[in-house]
């Protein structure tokens, strides 16, 4: 989200590009580290980051670091930098795609990484397509773009092509760019992922009136990160992960708007993601990062994890401990209410070999969407507070559509809801 004072709409969804440059930060040249444990991309200095902004149209506002990512909130959504990948997260009218040449660049110069492992582009159907600039003006043209880089990408519609679609464009693992780039020679690597790639996106359109008037600064005077951070605690936004284990990063814009990010701690005890000897995955560090556009007519709110969440658990809800996915859903949604409301699981599938009885991931999680959604949503707040936080009456949602898919290597369940009148 950035600063919108004009009458002219404001596009929330946004365009994600995530390129990873090896499976892991094992796989990297610079494996051993530096004297201050930063390598790989994290080694790239902010003053670099903010240069290949520039070319984007947007810039940064404040950064965390945690223990595995760099976590940048920018005037338009987020940048997430990792030792072996970027996530770089626009919305608004801003030039997503016009940044990968120069993020290629800057991995081969500053990291000594000249292979892209895999690249993945993918965004909601925008409100005013009209409105983008460059390659953003149309899909095909978004594909064009990336096929000039890339050899032998592959791009997806997934949904209903007139209404609510999701589109995706993603490589095999890798892919050689495009000499007309100059840089230097590949750098060969062969193994697959050793982690669980899982995202999970929930995007929300025509918010209630009463979620939407709480993303209004009462005063142009007022302070954006204390008052997003005083924001964040009433809403319940602090507590969709457990706080002892979040550092969250929040920012309120004039005169509406608002965007965060997360840093989230996850370890055995959180993870239902088992290797095929049913061990549980090591212990790391996820991210959630949120975004709002509140004005009528346009209203939107976004939220996106890579935390690998299981599908549901019988045990009652604990905010001591990572959710499972119903949770998670019931906790967004609640926040926001929206009126519709697209949900994308992508995981990879190596880590989907899981004992989940008859039913594969994607399916499981199609069960935890319909769920969350089935139900009066407000009643994970209930149980905690008494009241749900925002003041809002719950809701019920009808699912209008659901897909899964198999792509190289991943998993997709998709699904879209609306609010039941």
């Amino acid at each position: 989200m950035e600063q919108h004072t004009g009458s002219a709409p404001f596009e929330g969804p946004e365009k994600l590009l995530e390129i990873w440059f090896a499976p892991s930060p094992a796989h990297l040249p610079d494996t051993n580290g530096s004297a201050d444990g930063k390598i790989g991309l994290r080694k790239v200095e902010r003053a670099v980051w903010e240069g290949m902004l520039d070319i984007v149209k947007c810039s940064v506002l404040s950064m965390v670091s945690g223990a595995d990512f760099d976590a940048y909130l920018l005037s338009e959504s987020s940048l997430f930098v990792s030792p072996h990948r970027l996530i770089l997260k626009t919305c608004g009218t801003t030039l997503n795609l016009l940044g990968l040449p120069r993020i290629l660049e800057i991995a081969a110069v500053h990291a000594d990484l000249h292979t892209v492992y895999r690249c993945f582009y993918s965004r909601k159907s925008f409100m005013f397509p009209d409105r983008q600039h460059g390659p953003h003006r149309d899909w095909k043209y978004e594909v064009e773009f990336l096929d000039n880089i890339f050899a032998n990408g592959a791009a997806y519609t997934v949904g209903k092509v007139n209404g609510d679609h999701w589109l995706l464009y993603l490589t095999n693992p890798e892919e050689e760019v495009s000499p007309s780039l100059s840089i230097p020679p590949a750098i060969s690597t062969t193994c697959d992922f050793e982690f669980p790639d899982y995202t999970i996106e929930i995007l929300m359109s025509d918010l209630s009136p009463s979620a939407r008037e709480r993303f209004f600064l009462s005063s142009p005077t007022d302070d954006p990160t204390i008052h997003a951070a005083a924001l964040s605690q009433s809403l319940g936004i602090t507590e969709i992960f457990p706080p002892h284990l979040t550092t969250l990063d929040a920012y309120s814009f004039s005169p509406c708007g608002y965007s965060s990010n997360a840093l989230i701690k996850w370890g055995e005890d959180s993870s239902f993601v088992a290797s095929p000897n049913g061990a549980n995955t090591h212990p790391g560090e996820g991210y959630y990062t949120i975004h709002v556009t509140p004005e009528e007519g346009w209203s939107y709110a976004s939220f996106e994890c890579n935390v690998p969440l299981p599908p549901s658990r019988p045990s009652p809800d604990d905010h001591h401990t990572i959710p499972d996915l119903k949770t998670l859903i019931q906790r967004v949604v609640s926040i926001f209410q929206p009126g519709r409301l697209t949900l994308t699981l992508f995981i990879s599938c190596e880590e989907n070999e899981v004992d989940l009885g008859e039913r594969s991931p994607v399916e499981a999680a199609q069960q935890a969407f319909r769920a969350a959604l089935g139900e009066p949503v407000g009643k994970q707040h209930d149980k905690v507070n008494g009241i749900q936080p925002n003041g809002l009456s719950p809701g019920r949602y009808k699912r209008t559509d659901k897909i899964n898919y198999e792509f190289g290597g991943y998993d997709l369940a998709f699904a879209s809801f609306e609010l039941v009148p």
